[in-house]
């Protein structure tokens, strides 16, 4: 049984799938506190892999963004073996303390800063810059290195960020412009 604060369907708002709708199953728990996290994720309802699966299935569209909270602290081989059965790309947004289980399709690392990384592989570094110093996360083992604004506060400063530093890709939270959950 995993504690799960919510499962819906939208479009994913952040980084390389932006604008692709996707099923969001959201995990109750973190092991940060984050004072910028917009995320309320402390509740939930326990709920089996099967149950899950099921409802995730009742939407669409093949990709499926497992997120939180940490989503690590909940996901393991059993559910990413029967999301799979059930035809679903698998997407993980996690900060990347936690060791992830083999299988997930694409991985989102969202670094924060003073924790030390367990991730081997990851497809996209998502780092939401509040000024800290980010050239750290420049040679992790990733494709694509996305720099996001703090709660869409301080665009202007990551623009001109980016243009000094081109490794890195501009995400906005496009789901808080356009007022889609």
């Amino acid at each position: 049984m995993k504690k799960v604060n919510e499962i819906f369907y939208s479009l994913q708002g952040e980084g390389y799938h932006t604008g692709m709708p996707a099923t969001f199953i959201r995990f109750s728990g973190c092991n940060l506190h984050c004072t910028f996290c917009d995320t309320r994720h402390e509740e939930g309802t326990m709920m089996s892999d099967e149950e899950i699966v099921g409802q995730a299935s009742s939407y669409p569209a093949p990709m499926v963004i497992l997120t939180g909270g940490e989503p690590a602290l909940s996901v393991d081989g059993s559910l990413i073996t029967l999301l799979h059965k059930a035809g679903k790309y698998i997407c993980i947004e996690t900060n990347g303390t936690y060791p992830l289980p083999e299988g997930i399709d694409w991985v989102t690392c969202s670094p924060k800063e003073g924790t030390a990384l367990r991730l081997s592989h990851m497809d996209e570094v998502k780092v939401v810059y509040t000024g800290q110093d980010i050239t750290r996360y420049e040679n992790l083992p990733a494709r694509h290195f996305f720099l996001q604004p703090c709660s869409c506060l301080n665009t202007d400063e990551v623009v001109e960020y980016i243009k000094r530093h081109p490794r890195w890709r501009l995400s906005l939270q496009t789901h808080k412009l356009i007022h889609i959950p």
